[in-house]
């Protein structure tokens, strides 16, 4: 698991508080006698000390942590379906290889003609695709579903061609005819640029395959 770079940060004030407040306390009891200057002064050091305090509370609430990442359970590896000619292979090799090095993508499965064309990455358990709800409802709309944490979702059990522990999961349409699914180590980790960056490959991808697999029997 990675820790959270900021914590020490968010510690601070909280650290920062709780000390100013035992100091004054130590000088109260050490005074012999006190005046009102010092009175004034103790009460004004409680309260910025207070202050403090309350703002490494909060700071533990709200600022942002980053998610923790996992190592995928399965071996890495490329596997073609064996019956595709080397041009849909080189521009599977090439649009996987860039969603691979450019987003925090770990596997990915390319389903197409209800076949599955290429796995690559971390495999998993599973080579065959069984469209669950999620695949279908992609392929019906041919809009993509990201789903950010996929440990959230009860439909998870139908993406048992990726490992077993993914994190996120973004089903990208290729058309009507099939989708790239794409699984990540961490939750919440895909951005806009990042399904932006996915949608561009998709629509490349589409097209190729449109054009070139109408008549290679898979």
């Amino acid at each position: 698991m990675k820790s959270d770079p900021n914590r020490i940060l968010r510690l601070i004030p909280l650290f920062a508080g709780s000390l100013g407040g035992i100091l004054l306390l130590i000088n109260r009891l050490m005074t012999v006698q006190l005046t009102e200057s010092q009175a004034r002064s103790d009460v004004l050091g409680v309260i910025l000390s207070g202050v403090l305090i309350l703002v490494g509370l909060i700071w533990q609430q709200i600022q942002p942590r980053s998610p923790d990442a996992v190592i995928l359970e399965g071996e890495e590896g490329i596997e073609f379906n064996p019956n595709l000619p080397d041009s849909i292979k080189t521009e599977l090799a090439w649009a996987s290889h860039l969603v691979l090095t450019n987003t925090v993508t770990r596997s990915l499965v390319v389903y197409y003609q209800d076949t599955v064309l290429l796995r690559r990455g971390i495999l998993g358990p599973n080579a065959q695709v069984t469209p669950g709800k999620i695949l279908q409802r992609v392929l019906e709309t041919q809009k993509p579903i990201y789903l950010v944490n996929l440990n959230l979702y009860p439909g998870k059990i139908e993406f048992d061609y990726l490992p077993l522990n993914t994190q996120g999961v973004i089903c990208q349409p290729l058309g009507n005819r099939g989708a790239m699914i794409l699984g990540a180590n961490v939750p919440r980790s895909y951005t806009k640029q990042d399904e932006n960056w996915i949608e561009g490959i998709a629509d490349k991808l589409t097209l190729t395959l449109e054009t070139e697999l109408s008549s290679v029997k898979l």
